[in-house]
């Protein structure tokens, strides 16, 4: 293909110069496994004179170097006698389009980006090699003068060396962006798997949960039955596993109901509208007095909390932040709950304050997960579903949640709406 490459390879050798050890060794074998006679430079100065004194048939330079730079260096070889018919390829990780304008003012043949593929780097050395003769044989030398970012550069190069050039960096940005294109083929089938096992492990998760329930019921009823009318006939110890049995059923009731909310949570279409989130808490708050008549706490609803949201998703919300806020303030004297908003900038922030347990802060990033936990269930029942479930339905509002606490000292929950 090109009939004078091995001709001047064997009457001569090709300078490398780079400063990088791993990268002057990656090139050096790349060029002695394709049988090129090679010589390596660390330092451009260096390689400069030793040029002079024996000149190659191509000079490999790297760009980013101490001391003298890569346009530097091909600027001094260009403007040399002896040296500025040699053939010079500037290597860099550069990405900036001034990168090019400053090749082409040093004069540089060709520009290659790392990381380089080896048969490109061949195929220019092949083709540079190929032509040289001809390129001492081209047309006249010109000025070009071009302005870029406001800053005028001139341009002395050849025509051939200036289109040489600019269809190297052409084909090298045709290959990135034909690799962009297929890492980004791989990452939407990635996306669209993930979303398919997403939605396989919400729709085993409903049915899990759904086809608990009924044998759970059944244990749960018979063990009510039996405490109902042999409860009598039975020792302390047998009520007592009864008690547990019961207990237990209906902590697993629990689980279930939670893994059906945050189920539902991710499947459910959000259809929002304006929601008096006031009356919502008034009404979940009277629910939970109902259900615990010796509730002591101060519960304080600001009014007039209102905002655009899904009714019954944000009702899980509140459900989830009001309980939980109860539950972990229940062991102090006086409880005291807080619903409000504030506004920070231009977003409403609504908040959940209580003066109970608190939690440590370094541990803050394990709280919106499902089944995790920072209080065991010795000291505060619950599943580790609650959390997740408002996060995702938050999040899929638009919104953020996020908190704030220090044991001992209750904790605030934050959240917004960006709907």
């Amino acid at each position: 293909m090109y009939p004078t490459f091995q001709m001047t390879l064997n009457s001569g050798y090709v300078m490398a110069v780079e400063d990088s050890m791993v990268q002057a060794k990656k090139l050096k074998n790349f060029l002695d496994q394709n049988s090129i006679r090679n010589i390596l430079f660390s330092t451009a100065d260096e390689a400069f004179y030793a040029a002079i004194a024996d000149p190659p048939v191509l000079i490999i330079s790297d760009i980013v170097m101490p001391g003298m730079s890569g346009y530097e260096f091909c600027t001094k070889l260009k403007n040399h006698h002896i040296l500025k018919e040699i053939p010079v390829i500037l290597l860099t990780s550069l990405r900036d389009p001034l990168d090019i304008i400053k090749g082409l003012q040093a004069g540089a043949d060709n520009f290659i980006t790392k990381p380089y593929e080896e048969q490109y780097l061949l195929s220019r050395i092949q083709y540079l090699l190929a032509n040289r003769e001809l390129r001492k044989a081209g047309s006249a030398e010109m000025v070009i003068e071009i302005v870029f970012r406001g800053n005028k550069y001139a341009i002395n190069s050849e025509k051939k060396q200036i289109l040489d050039l600019l269809l190297s960096v052409y084909e090298a940005a045709i290959q990135r962006n034909d690799q962009l294109i297929s890492t980004q083929v791989e990452l939407e089938a990635s996306n669209e798997n993930l979303l398919a096992a997403n939605q396989e492990l919400e729709a085993f998760s409903y049915t899990v949960s759904h086809d608990l329930r009924s044998p759970l019921n059944v244990v749960a009823g018979y063990t009510q039955l039996l405490q109902a009318d042999y409860g009598d006939k039975l020792d302390e110890e047998g009520n007592e596993y009864l008690e547990r049995m019961l207990h237990s059923a209906f902590s697993m009731a629990k689980l279930i109901d939670d893994l059906l909310k945050f189920s539902r949570s991710g499947r459910t279409v959000v259809t929002p509208e304006y929601v008096n989130l006031t009356e919502m808490a008034d009404k979940l708050v009277d629910e939970i007095k109902a259900r615990e008549k010796d509730l002591k706490a101060d519960i304080q609803i600001q009014r007039g909390l209102l905002s655009q949201a899904d009714p019954s998703l944000m009702n899980v919300v509140l459900d989830n932040l009001l309980g939980n806020a109860l539950k972990y303030s229940g062991k102090n004297d006086h409880p005291v709950i807080i619903f409000d908003k504030m506004i920070s900038g231009r977003e409403t922030v609504f908040f959940v304050r209580d003066n109970g347990a608190g939690f440590d802060m370094a541990k803050a990033d394990k709280l919106f997960n499902p089944f995790q936990r920072l209080h065991t269930n010795q000291e505060f029942q619950g599943t580790g579903i609650g959390l997740a479930t408002v996060k995702r339905i938050i999040e899929r509002h638009g919104g953020r949640i996020w908190a704030e606490s220090e044991p001992g000292k209750g904790a605030t929950f934050f959240f917004t709406l960006g709907i």
